[in-house]
């Protein structure tokens, strides 16, 4: 579906379904600064947009959907507001600014609650309604957790993994692990619930990821990127963990094996493997003995590869439905139906 050429960032449109079977705007707001990010609660119907500006204006949609309203707007951020998350359960809006900050508000009343400075400009955002830990990645390749309180937030631990910077988040509340993607291609689990300090990585991108989305009813992770990769990882299966130390060491240099971390140049070895129990969909160096110690069981896939034909920058997963809408440098909004392979 191609936007047409009027529509320009500083304008929000709702799309709906005509009974031709295509999707046509039914709503056109002109916003006083190019949009952003955005987040809208299907429950309370409430959109809250992003802007480049700093400010997030909150509307109410109808029922119908084709008529919006302006209830309030929060001057968040100093510059362009990366993220935004609409908490119902606490009436918390939380979001992160190109200025390193990450800001909470009140959806009530608007007030400010708190804030806290990130040491980079953060591009990923999730929270747990149970223990109100907020995650936040952001562009160093670090991810920081917060304790929020009603006025107050408090440093529980950070995460560094990344060799590039961190560009998506997910988490998985029942698990209790979160997915991490990268400019570095990468997409790491972390296991926070357990308490291990243990990670695992997945490669299954030649770019930067750009978006994930986890599907809990079948424990498939769903991972986007800059490539028009929309890759999905069975996380069902038993992986290898790797030492969070060793993510961005020795290990995974250009001239070591990428199972055993031994040295190996290419006159060394010249083999290559696939290794998915690992993360490595794609073949990678691995020195002779491990080469020959790699059975056909343990190179079968454990993710499957679709191609979007477009630069994804943004994603949006409707887990009821098993729908992916993706959008593109290319402006054309993409509706995918992954039942097929989500299911």
């Amino acid at each position: 579906m191609k936007l047409p050429k009027e529509l320009k960032r500083e304008t929000v449109r709702v799309w709906l379904k005509r009974d031709s079977g295509q999707y046509w705007p039914s709503i056109y707001h002109a916003m006083p600064s190019p949009c952003s990010c955005m987040s809208f609660n299907p429950e309370t119907r409430r959109l809250s947009i992003g802007l480049d500006n700093g400010t997030i204006s909150e509307f109410i949609l109808s029922e119908d959907y084709n008529k919006m309203t302006l209830v309030k707007s929060y001057q968040a951020h100093q510059s362009r507001v990366m993220m935004i998350l609409f908490v119902l359960e606490m009436e918390w809006v939380l979001s992160t600014g190109q200025d390193k900050h990450f800001t909470w508000h009140c959806s009530e009343s608007g007030q400010r609650l708190g804030g806290y400075r990130t040491s980079a400009g953060a591009c990923g955002l999730q929270f747990d309604v149970e223990t109100r830990h907020v995650f936040v990645g952001d562009h160093s390749g670090q991810v920081t957790i917060l304790k929020l309180e009603q006025e107050s937030c408090s440093l529980v631990t950070t995460f560094k993994g990344h060799t590039g910077g961190v560009t998506a988040l997910c988490w998985d509340p029942i698990q209790r692990v979160l997915f991490s993607g990268s400019s570095d291609h990468s997409i790491i689990m972390w296991d926070i619930g357990g308490r291990k300090g243990t990670a695992i990585e997945l490669q299954g991108h030649n770019d930067k990821v750009q978006s994930l989305s986890y599907a809990h009813h079948t424990r498939q992770l769903i991972s986007c990127g800059a490539d028009g990769g929309i890759v999905v990882w069975n996380m069902d299966v038993e992986r290898q963990e790797v030492d969070p130390r060793c993510l961005s060491a020795c290990c995974l240099l250009q001239h070591h094996c990428r199972k055993c971390g031994k040295a190996v140049c290419g006159k060394c070895s010249s083999k290559r493997s696939s290794i998915p129990l690992m993360g490595f969909e794609f073949e990678v160096r691995v020195c002779d003995s491990c080469h020959d110690s790699i059975t056909d069981e343990e190179r079968a896939p454990t993710a499957t590869f679709h191609d979007s034909k477009h630069n994804i920058v943004h994603v949006h997963f409707d887990a009821t439905r098993g729908w992916l809408l993706t959008s593109g440098t290319d402006k054309v909004i993409k509706l995918w139906d992954m039942t097929p392979v989500v299911s």
